[in-house]
């Protein structure tokens, strides 16, 4: 829903979803801390894989610059664990599988592939600052790289 896009100085919105242990994790659980919030299509896939480990290497030096991160799909909590623990995350995972929240952000909407258009998530990153509104905002970013990218653009290189 391109509509839905958010930009810089936008108030990101406001979110309640499980994370792999099917404990409630919400935005304002954030509160006066930075936040990466990133969208993937879906745990154990090659690329959101790939995506994972890079934040899952780069979290400290995220976090030693006061970010957070937070990942959220359509995934179950079930395979949110299944995938953290096999790819040891040092960070939540959130379920959104009515995509409620990917809606809210601009990140589901059309996609196309191999020919076909379809309704999907759209790999997304925002940077909140502490009262959570954009600082970033990244749309149709790749798999591969983004996480260096991010961190450029943070000025963190």
């Amino acid at each position: 829903m391109t509509e839905n896009r958010l930009t810089t100085g936008s108030k990101a919105p406001d979110f309640s979803l499980a994370d792999a242990q099917e404990k409630s994790v919400s935005l304002k659980d954030f509160a006066g801390k930075k936040v990466v919030v990133y969208f993937y299509p879906a745990a154990s896939t090659p690329g959101c894989t790939k995506e994972a480990c890079d934040f899952r290497d780069n979290l400290n030096s995220l976090a030693s610059a006061g970010y957070a991160v937070v990942g959220i799909s359509p995934d179950k909590p079930a395979a949110l664990a299944k995938f953290s623990s096999k790819e040891s995350l040092n960070f939540p995972l959130l379920s959104d599988p009515d995509h409620a929240v990917a809606e809210a952000y601009g990140a589901w909407g059309e996609k196309k592939n191999y020919g076909r258009t379809y309704e999907g998530l759209i790999r997304s990153t925002f940077v909140l600052d502490g009262s959570g509104v954009v600082e970033l905002a990244q749309y149709n970013v790749r798999a591969t790289g983004h996480v260096a990218k991010l961190r450029r653009n943070l000025g963190l290189d």
